[in-house]
């Protein structure tokens, strides 16, 4: 893909949580967002599959760009053996509330995507590991950080999964160092290095700060600002036990954890 510079709301692991959603979807678009990237998991764990989906296959419909995350995967093809008993359940739920359409969109995400400037790539979106994003590996610390960054010639990564806000940078011939981005304060991204940024979680953050999260990446000016917002986490707990799926996956929410 080629876009002419703007200002780029990026969303991850939204995990069928409406109300946090909503929430992001909406401070993006006040804040002046142009285009929107969903780097995957919009399902699983909440209690909202069918209203995220439909929501983000309007998107997709007017030029949003959503990728392929493991729950989505799940929800298609079947869980996998390395997903724990209550993201079995709820992923087991979730595939009997989508319907034919919602399925098929789902399916349909891609694992990857790219912006570029002429014959190089700017931007790469995916929702784990670059150097391997069908198998979704977590990008958690220097080593796996270094990995995906020598799999792409990007200038700047983009990934998910984790559920914490990390930020990698790597200097020319040096290995990659971390930094965890403040949030509401917009970091710039020097083109003398190259960058992977791990998003934080719309629906289910796991740093500790139960706020959902969402970025803005200005590619014209190469900031990235990583927003926290609060969300109802009562009415969406609450959804999650009124449809019978496990009480953790409510009590977390509480707790960003």
């Amino acid at each position: 893909m080629t876009w002419i510079k703007m200002l780029i709301a990026l969303l991850t692991d939204i995990h069928a949580n409406r109300e946090a959603f909503d929430v992001c979807r909406g401070e993006a678009r006040r804040l002046g967002a142009e285009k929107f990237v969903y780097l995957g998991d919009l399902v699983g764990y909440g209690a909202d599959p069918s209203y995220i989906v439909d929501c983000v296959a309007q998107d997709c419909a007017h030029g949003a760009v959503s990728l392929m995350g493991n729950h989505d995967l799940a929800a298609v093809e079947g869980p996998g053996d390395y997903m724990n008993s209550a993201a079995c359940k709820a992923i087991e739920w979730t595939a009997g509330k989508l319907d034919a359409a919602q399925s098929a969109f789902l399916a349909a995400m891609p694992f990857t995507a790219t912006t570029r400037n002429g014959a190089s790539v700017e931007t790469l979106y995916v929702h784990g590991d670059a150097s391997a994003p069908e198998r979704f590996i977590y990008v958690i610390g220097a080593e796996v950080a270094e990995r995906s960054l020598n799999a792409t010639s990007a200038q700047v990564t983009f990934c998910g999964h984790v559920h914490r806000p990390q930020l990698y940078h790597m200097a020319p011939g040096k290995p990659p160092a971390p930094f965890t981005p403040t949030a509401n304060l917009p970091t710039p991204l020097a083109r003398s290095r190259r960058w992977l940024s791990v998003l934080g979680a719309v629906g289910q953050p796991r740093d500790g700060n139960p706020l959902a999260a969402f970025a803005l990446y200005d590619d014209a000016r190469g900031a990235l600002n990583t927003i926290r917002v609060p969300y109802d986490i009562d009415k969406a707990a609450q959804k999650i036990l009124a449809a019978g799926l496990p009480e953790f996956l409510a009590e977390r929410l509480y707790e960003g954890r």
